[in-house]
């Protein structure tokens, strides 16, 4: 993910000219610390698909949605309990962390003849030939199918109606790099979307407008533009790599416009 981060989600950018080929990396090491250096070695490179390592995209998923829960408590009716919202929040959670993963997954499949040429990405997974596309494609089905059975286990239909858009925007975010120099904005949308679930897992509708169609208005967009804040520090990064490749970012629509 040219721009995911933490976490992220690309027609194939033009083949590099020989100007324009990178230097050779520098041979992989596998992990010698931390989580990722516990695991059986055959089962590494998944975990680098995900970002195991790399929590703060997770995170960044999460957040839309424990803070869309807290804001629905007080609106349910009655309000809800607490032992409501802590177990609402972590079926979030274990959401976030799988659904997070899936995307990175997305990102990385779309991107597997361009994450060679990126410093940053060329020793991924699948850039560096440790996971298969076909591989890859078959773990991403297995993450969806676990996104799926947490979904479940909110009110339904509500919100699976709510959450099924979304993946609209996870797919959209590897094409949108190249096309337009605005792809946060569509990571944002993709982001920011659990600050509308936390209603409906809590009861509360948001279709007749009203008090919580107003908050969950204004937190989605606030979360939008807190994510467009962040991926544009974070596309900075990637900056001399993405003018090579072809990929559009905010930093470079604005390169003029920045200081280091």
């Amino acid at each position: 993910m040219s721009a995911i981060h933490p976490a992220y989600f690309g027609k194939n950018p033009a083949p590099l000219t020989d100007h324009h080929t990178p230097e050779p990396a520098p041979a992989y090491q596998p992990p010698t610390t931390g989580l990722l250096a516990h695991l059986p070695t055959a089962l590494v490179p998944y975990a680098e698909l995900i970002r195991l390592d790399k929590p703060v995209g997770t995170y960044y998923l999460f957040f839309p949605c424990l803070f869309s829960t807290l804001l629905a408590a007080p609106l349910a009716s009655p309000i809800a309990a607490p032992t409501a919202v802590l177990s609402t929040t972590l079926l979030f959670a274990t959401g976030a962390l799988v659904m997070r993963g899936a995307g990175c997954t997305i990102n990385d499949l779309w991107d597997r003849n361009l994450d060679p040429h990126v410093a940053r990405t060329r020793l991924r997974p699948i850039a560096r030939g440790a996971v298969t596309p076909l591989a890859a494609l078959a773990f991403t089905g297995g993450q969806l199918l676990a996104g799926l059975a947490v979904l479940l286990q909110l009110p339904q239909p509500a919100c699976f109606l709510y959450a099924t858009p979304s993946l609209l925007f996870v797919a959209a975010y590897p094409l949108a790099k190249r096309v337009t120099y605005y792809p946060q904005a569509v990571l944002g949308l993709t982001f920011s979307w659990g600050a509308m679930l936390g209603f409906p897992a809590l009861g509360v509708g948001l279709l007749d407008g009203g008090p919580p169609a107003a908050a969950a208005a204004c937190l989605y967009a606030s979360c939008v533009a807190w994510t467009v804040l962040y991926d544009m520090i974070y596309a900075h990064m990637d900056i001399k790599d993405d003018v090579k490749a072809g990929i559009k970012s905010i930093a470079l629509a604005h390169e003029k416009n920045t200081k280091a």
